[in-house]
């Protein structure tokens, strides 16, 4: 099985998890990978009806979180849950995976076609723009059965500072 992780955006060392150096003990980190573990994961059927759905669920899955956080978070699913709705195939599988220091959001869908920023208009070709500028790294991977659009959220109090 084959598969290519593109990171499109990312300050910092450019590690994924597993790679490079180990999380020292106690690190924001380390704490990280144990809540992974813990994952959240909805399945949605091709119907664009199924946005309302998937905001409400993200809600109560990050009930607890700070409200930037959680409001960031709808936005950037709904996003890349309708482009997947849009240009993907079936099936569809949300997933947040809730960290101490970052949120990673996933969405797979099973179109080849890996996705891409679009010129903007009045038809749409913003959604990937919006999360670029939401999260603090996002990127695609492609598989053999499709592709996984991800985002991942600093989960601090504080609300990200916009990218210019």
């Amino acid at each position: 099985m084959t598969t290519s992780d593109t990171r499109v955006s990312e300050p910092g060392s450019g590690h994924e998890e597993g790679e490079g150096l180990p999380a020292e003990a106690g690190t924001a980190k380390e704490a990280d990978v144990k809540l992974r573990s813990v994952r959240h994961e909805l399945g949605i059927s091709p119907e664009l009806s199924e946005l309302a759905r998937v905001r409400h669920w993200v809600r109560a899955v990050l009930r607890g979180f700070p409200a930037n956080v959680v409001g960031t978070a709808v936005m950037v699913v709904d996003e890349l849950t309708s482009n997947a709705l849009r240009h993907g195939r079936a099936p569809y599988h949300v997933r947040l995976l809730p960290g101490a220091a970052k949120l990673r959001i996933e969405v797979d869908d099973s179109g080849g076609e890996p996705a891409r920023r679009r010129t903007p208009s009045d038809h749409g070709g913003r959604g990937l723009l919006l999360v670029e500028r939401c999260a603090a790294a996002w990127g695609q991977l492609r598989r053999p059965s499709g592709k996984t659009l991800w985002a991942e959220l600093a989960t601090d109090a504080e609300p990200a500072v916009a990218r210019g």
